[in-house]
Parts: structure tokens; C-alpha cells; sequence
């Protein structure tokens, strides 16, 4: 799956008095580039590249992230709020988007719930886990 740049290529530079010429300050120009590139992508890729990037938070906040400082980055409150956020939105998405995207968005909602419920010294009860209101009881 392709995801687009995260950073959108800045428009080509302008002649500093066209720009003024058209906007007043250039701000102008460069957002109507952005609306043109963000027009271009699928509904699907915004959806599904938002959606990992609630995982990869999520994962961090769970104490998966590479490298030595992986346990200082953990945050249990921090994860559940962001595992219940990708859990409304994957099943809200999921109609729209269809099961060959929501699919491994599940597999992976799924994932970081059973890390968040392993990394909780007080385990949740079964149905009260982070986005279990959404998506049922995870074993």
C-alpha cells in the first residue's frame, strides 16, 4: 500500500511581484497548490494514512517503539485515547473503504489492543478496554 508524502512538495517559486500580485502576501498561491495535491489523492489513502498514523502513535504511547528509550516513550493514558480514537474510526470507516483496506486496519486495532491490555499492570475487564466499546471484547 502507497502512502502520499507526508510533507507535500512546496509549488514551484514565483516572482515576488507576481505573487504579491495575486494574493497580496503569496500565502494564496501556496494553499491553492496544496488543495490542488490533496484533491488528487483517493478518499481511501487519506483514510487509511490517517489511520496509521493513530497505530503508530498508539504503538509508541504502548511502549512497542524501537530503540532504548522505548519505556520512557510509554504512556498508557495517552494509548487508550488514541487506540479508542483509531477504533471509532476504523469501524466507521470500514463500510467506505471496504474489507480489502479495513481488513488489516482491524489486525492491527486488534494488535495494539492486546499490547495495551499486556502492558497494563491493572488489567481492563473483558468489554472495557481501549476502543472496546466499538469493536467488542478482544481476546
Amino acid at each position: 500500500m502507497s502512502f502520499p508524502d507526508q510533507n507535500p512538495t512546496p509549488p514551484a517559486p514565483h516572482d515576488h511581484h507576481d505573487a504579491h500580485a495575486h494574493t497580496g502576501d503569496g500565502a494564496g498561491d501556496s494553499a491553492q497548490a496544496q488543495l490542488r495535491d490533496i484533491a488528487e489523492v483517493p478518499a481511501v489513502e487519506v483514510i487509511t494514512t490517517a489511520a496509521v498514523h493513530l497505530m503508530s502513535a498508539a504503538a509508541v504511547k504502548c511502549g512497542l517503539a524501537d530503540g532504548d528509550d522505548a519505556a520512557s516513550l510509554t504512556d498508557l493514558d495517552e494509548a487508550r485515547k488514541l487506540i479508542t480514537a483509531l477504533a471509532g474510526f476504523v469501524t466507521a470507516a470500514a463500510p467506505e473503504i471496504g474489507s480489502q483496506h479495513a481488513g488489516p486496519l482491524r489486525d492491527g486495532l486488534r494488535s495494539l489492543q492486546l499490547a495495551f491490555r499486556e502492558a497494563s499492570a491493572i488489567p481492563d475487564k473483558p468489554g472495557q478496554g481501549p476502543g472496546e466499546k466499538f469493536t467488542g471484547p478482544v481476546n
